[in-house]
């Protein structure tokens, strides 16, 4: 008989005289989940607001650590979590308001089938949480009924391949897009490649081919250094030093479009967090860094002093700015849905919706516009996203050059850039999508072209 949701428990489960070890981690695991699903808050977000001064300010950063992934991996399996919990309570599944219920059922099964928790740590702790709080406590015994079934049904590997396809991690309104614009087919190899939690991309300084063995890590065809996930970043080799920077390896592409900027002044509009400022200012450049996101400015007066680096950053809306003189080249990564960065950002699916899109392409359009009236007779503009949507990336481009007539594509050639060959669309404009290097850890979904001014 499948466990009622259609009330408390009668009979509450005798409480424990102590709560169980790691319950801390666990509760704050259950905020982060609740701040994306219930909050509609970016997982980031709420993650440095809660070391500031939430539940995760007081743990150890190995706790801290496993919060994270532990919310981070129900975000990424949430609809098929969501699909086994229909299987397995009354009425298809956890009441429509019972928010926190759910989140505690989709971390339990996210723990056990997908960080293969040892059951009594996930099933005491998930049973602790109910009691504890009064929206949850009196399902304390559903709880600890349904992770005990879960956990009995799915624990072998093989039971695995009877969950939902990985297709239901996907929102409704994102898997409808895909589909309409990459096929089904690719719509599949996207849902594998977001499925699992990547590897840690690292953006050499200098020469990478010195910290290859010290980090453990493997040269990517485009110079990125990938290593397996473990142990603190400011921690690994180099990290003091400032020798390396955390960057996407797809997210690393758009700056090299600009070609030799050594000696050359450059203007980074929407640069904040800065990998792409500290690309440009490590080759040589004179940067002038834009954003109007003071906490994410930090970020990147933090990596510029660590690693002494020097560019001149700007806190203000690139709308109301005007360049004193016409820049050489211009590099705008624009924001923008996101939707390409569900590998590292499985909360942006939940987060965004296509209603979102229309006020981005607006935005988008009028960002071009500013790049475009800062760029010097003979420069280079790159306008990059890390968005899979046409709408932000070649639509984007073919409006900008009607707006534009003096502006002209330069294309992208496999002679030119030849780790790119395979990400070069027939406009020579860039396209990486997650099923691209899926042998070799992925990549996040960038979209980048490349405009002169003759």
């Amino acid at each position: 008989m499948k466990p009622d949701t259609r009330r408390p428990d009668a009979k509450r489960p005798a409480r424990p005289t102590a709560k169980p070890d790691g319950l801390a981690p666990r509760r704050a695991a259950l905020s982060l989940y609740l701040a994306v699903t219930r909050d509609g808050r970016p997982l980031d977000d709420a993650f440095a607001d809660m070391v500031e001064r939430g539940a995760l300010q007081k743990l150890s950063p190995r706790d801290r650590a496993f919060a994270r992934r532990l919310a981070t991996t129900g975000v990424r399996r949430r609809g098929q979590a969501l699909a086994l919990l229909a299987g397995l309570l009354n009425k298809g599944g956890v009441p429509a308001k019972a928010q926190r219920l759910e989140a505690l059922l989709v971390l339990g099964v996210a723990e056990l089938l997908f960080l293969a928790t040892p059951p009594h740590a996930a099933l005491d702790c998930a049973v602790s949480l109910a009691r504890e709080d009064a929206e949850t406590g009196g399902f304390a015994g559903l709880v600890n009924a349904v992770l005990r079934r879960a956990s009995r049904e799915f624990a072998a590997p093989e039971a695995l391949a009877h969950l939902a396809p990985l297709t239901a991690n996907l929102p409704d309104w994102l898997r409808a897009r895909w589909a309409r614009t990459y096929g089904d087919d690719m719509v599949a190899s996207f849902a594998a490649a977001l499925s699992e939690e990547p590897p840690l991309d690292i953006t050499p300084a200098g020469d990478p081919a010195p910290w290859i063995e010290p980090l453990e890590a493997t040269r990517l065809p485009t110079g990125t250094l990938r290593r397996a996930l473990g142990g603190r970043i400011d921690g690994l080799p180099g990290f003091a030093e400032g020798a390396w920077w955390v960057q996407d390896a797809a997210a690393a592409l758009p700056a090299t479009l600009l070609g030799d900027v050594a000696g050359s002044d450059v203007l980074d509009l929407c640069a904040a967090p800065g990998g792409k400022t500290l690309q440009l200012a490590a080759r040589g450049a004179r940067v002038t860094a834009i954003d109007k996101d003071a906490r994410r400015l930090a970020r990147l007066r933090e990596n510029l002093a660590r690693l002494r680096l020097g560019a001149t950053v700007v806190d203000t809306d690139i709308l109301s700015w005007r360049a004193p003189a016409p820049f050489p080249f211009v590099l705008l990564d624009a924001p923008c849905s996101a939707t390409g960065t569900l590998r590292r950002h499985p909360d942006v699916a939940w987060l965004k919706s296509a209603r979102d899109l229309p006020g981005l392409v607006s935005l988008q359009s009028a960002l071009l516009d500013a790049a475009v009236s800062s760029l010097a007779p003979g420069g280079t503009l790159v306008y990059a996203v890390c968005s899979l949507e046409p709408e932000e990336g070649p639509a984007q481009i073919a409006s900008a050059l009607e707006r534009h007539p003096a502006l002209v594509r330069r294309p992208m050639t496999a002679r030119e850039f030849p780790a790119l060959e395979n990400f070069l669309t027939p406009d020579g404009d860039l396209r990486t999508t997650p099923a691209h290097w899926a042998e070799l850890g992925g990549l996040d979904g960038f979209y980048a072209a490349r405009l002169v001014r003759p």
